[in-house]
């Protein structure tokens, strides 16, 4: 298996909350934890909230449509179940998306 790295795009199997059966689909690696990922969902869908990161450079970035990264949807998944890697995140959308981190994602107790 190819060197995952925090920053990378990759294709991950991602198993359905049921247990019963998967979908591939883009996934932007946010940290390593041990033989687990932690990810964001990346989607083709226009943004919907204010933890949806619109990407500028997700051509030079391995994706192939204009994409956003969902930081409302986190998984965390054994490496295994990352396929390919596509690419990596530029510097740019980087900020982008630490800056929307640090505003929005916290505990709501």
């Amino acid at each position: 298996m190819m060197s995952i790295q925090a920053g990378d795009f990759w294709i991950a199997e991602i198993p359905f909350t049921i247990g019963l059966g998967s979908k591939k689909r883009p996934v932007l690696v946010l940290w390593l934890d041990g033989d687990d990922a932690v990810v964001a969902v990346v989607t083709s869908a226009t943004p919907r909230s204010q933890t949806d990161v619109p990407l500028s450079d997700w051509t030079i970035s391995g994706l192939r449509v204009a994409s956003t990264v969902r930081l409302s949807r986190l998984d965390c998944l054994e490496k295994s179940l990352l396929l390919a890697k596509i690419g990596s995140i530029s510097d740019a959308d980087a900020q982008d998306i630490l800056e929307i981190w640090n505003l929005y994602i916290k505990p709501q107790f």
